[in-house]
């Protein structure tokens, strides 16, 4: 089996921006001390992402290019407002099941996933450090008939899922949420 680690970067700085804090480097350091090895390492573009792999103590291999530039999926993605749901993974999940054009964003960034994991060989492990949205939409797309509800709710920094990818033909297979509770 071989395995992939997707992350939510770490605290950013007040007032937002992209560079993290200094409580997002040191709990970065923190998780990254206890994650890893990793054969290939993934970040988004934007600077907290990579700022949080390092900070884990871990080498960029790729930078992920933003994928949603299809305008009918970020209207689609924004009109559902599933981070405001009482159960945003569910109302995620229902976006996936519903075929439109987030959907078929969902399914690109899985692509995408799946292109990284190929190339592993059983017991490696891909770490990759993305941005909320972007990791419900891909986890409920791996997984479009779990019980979403039972994911919990969104992504805070640093917390993620461990996918495991395997099968003939090769694909992603089980998933443990990670949640980091009170640090």
């Amino acid at each position: 089996m071989r395995y992939l680690e997707v992350r939510r970067h770490s605290l950013r700085k007040a007032g937002g921006g992209s560079q993290l804090s200094q409580a997002g480097v040191d709990l970065a350091r923190a998780i990254g001390s206890e994650i890893g090895p990793f054969r290939w390492v993934a970040t988004s573009t934007y600077p907290r992402a990579r700022e949080t792999a390092i900070a884990m103590g871990f080498a960029v291999d790729q930078d992920l290019v933003p994928l949603l530039t299809d305008e009918a999926a970020i209207a689609e993605y924004e009109a559902s407002r599933w981070s405001e749901d009482a159960h945003p993974l569910a109302a995620m999940g229902q976006l996936v099941r519903s075929g439109g054009a987030a959907s078929r964003y969902g399914s690109a960034v899985v692509g995408l996933w799946r292109d990284m994991m190929m190339p592993l060989q059983d017991g490696e492990s891909a770490l990759v450090i993305t941005h909320s949205g972007d990791i419900e939409l891909a986890l409920a797309s791996c997984f479009p008939d779990a019980d979403h509800v039972a994911w919990g709710q969104v992504f805070e920094p640093c917390e993620g899922a461990r996918v495991a990818f395997g099968g003939d033909p090769p694909r992603f297979v089980g998933l443990e949420i990670i949640r980091l509770g009170a640090r």
